[in-house]
């Protein structure tokens, strides 16, 4: 029997939970900083809430839950692993919207689940950063997603990254102006989201074999090549008409990009007229994350203003972003973003026992240093001192306190420092004092 985890998934030891609680926690305080409150949801939705939220691409990708007992001998499925975080934080505002603020702003952070094909940095069981704004259709809303965003990354450590965005109306003229017959739409922005990934040539191969006529095509992929220049909407309207709904797109990207300015984003937010974001339910502004030297991005969200009308009956704007916490991590991991003290172990201090009669006094004694705020790991045999020492050698443990039958009768504690081998007495009422003084504290 094989002791790996299903393909897919991952074991994490203590050294990646040290790594991903660091990113988790800078992720929360930043957006705390924003105003944006905390939320979770279950990891099992029902079906029905799932299935058509997503587009063709991502409904194939749900892990589904076969029904249970009699009930199951069809093979049917009515609940499913949680796809994303969007679709459940739908569902919740449609069911507590009279309990939650008028401008409702979460942050979430869970896992998700998706019957993918697994490769570095994609997994089928992963977790979701996600930020949301609900209520409000201003241009604030996407120009201060942007701008939290930014700073995550930049207290992570970042600065080679870039937020690309576009619009979905302004897509749909583009599409509209090249000639796509509006029943291949949602072909067209299928084959468009995987343009970072196949490039212009597999992008012009999925056209044909979505049946997208090859003038329209060629039209639409001269337009996603060409470089569009700073002041691009007048540029735009010479290369095509835009109807009223294009128009206005292209206003709100306008405006968007014109708030973010004021940000932290500034320097790293470009419109990128080929992201198309594969996800159905976006009708607005679209962005995501690319660093330099990653296939894929590290995150990526827009505006959903239908979506949670699909569950409340009515209309309530949204937007978001979803950061990628797993390739974040690989990325830091090869570029050795984390700060060394992570790879420390848990434990500052150990207490060694140096015969059965002195066990009380040692557990004692870690209680105390345990009070006063430090980390501590007692040795729980009464083994050779050199094993002792050598164990906590091993674990990075960089002080060990010795309760020796000498040290008990002067009413001293015996300090070692791994680091330096200096052992020095401290009168016990002060070891802890000592020991705080000599550790540098995070």
């Amino acid at each position: 029997m094989t002791t790996k985890p299903a393909r897919g998934m991952r074991d994490f030891l203590p050294d990646d939970v040290r790594r991903r609680q660091y990113v988790i926690g800078i992720i929360g305080d930043v957006y705390q900083r924003y105003g944006f409150e905390p939320l979770e949801t279950p990891s099992v939705e029902n079906i029905e809430t799932l299935i058509g939220k997503y587009g063709e691409e991502g409904d194939r990708l749900i892990f589904r839950i076969l029904k249970r007992g009699d009930e199951g001998k069809a093979g049917e499925a009515d609940l499913a692993l949680r796809y994303d975080l969007t679709v459940p934080l739908a569902r919740v505002i449609a069911e507590y919207r009279a309990q939650l603020p008028k401008f409702f702003k979460r942050y979430q952070v869970q896992p998700v689940w998706r019957a993918d094909r697994p490769q570095k940095g994609r997994f089928r069981e992963f977790y979701q950063c996600d930020v949301d704004a609900m209520g409000s259709s201003s241009p604030v809303v996407e120009a201060e997603l942007c701008a939290a965003v930014s700073d995550v990354l930049l207290a992570l450590g970042f600065n080679d990254f870039e937020i690309v965005i576009n619009h979905r109306q302004l897509l749909t003229a583009l599409l509209n102006g090249a000639g796509v017959d509006p029943s291949r739409h949602g072909d067209a922005l299928t084959a468009l989201d995987k343009f970072d990934k196949i490039g212009r040539d597999g992008v012009a191969q999925e056209f044909t074999e979505r049946g997208i006529e090859t003038d329209a095509a060629s039209r639409l992929l001269a337009w996603m090549g060409t470089a569009w220049p700073a002041d691009w909407l007048p540029w735009l309207e010479q290369q095509l008409p835009l109807d009223g709904a294009g128009r206005a797109g292209a206003e709100n990207l306008r405006d968007i990009l014109a708030l973010t300015a004021a940000t932290s984003a500034a320097p790293h937010i470009r419109v990128e007229p080929s992201l198309a974001r594969g996800l159905s339910y976006y009708t607005g502004a679209i962005f995501e994350i690319k660093v330099k030297d990653l296939a894929g991005s590290l995150g990526g969200g827009g505006r959903y203003d239908n979506l949670v009308g699909m569950f409340a009956g009515e209309p309530v704007p949204a937007a978001g972003f979803s950061l990628g916490l797993e390739r974040i991590l690989v990325v830091m991991g090869d570029r050795k973003m984390f700060p060394e003290a992570l790879v420390a172990t848990a434990a500052e201090v150990m207490v060694t026992i140096w015969n059965a009669d002195a066990t009380g006094d040692a557990i004692r004694l870690a209680r105390e240093l345990r009070g006063a705020g430090l980390r501590v790991d007692v040795y729980p045999d009464a083994d050779k001192i050199g094993k002792q020492f050598k164990y906590a050698s091993a674990r990075n443990i960089r002080f060990v306190a010795v309760l020796g039958e000498g040290e008990r009768e002067r009413n001293e504690v015996a300090i070692k420092n791994l680091t330096t081998g200096e052992q020095v007495p401290v009168p016990r009422v002060g070891v802890a004092n000592y020991l705080l003084a000599s550790l540098p504290r995070t």
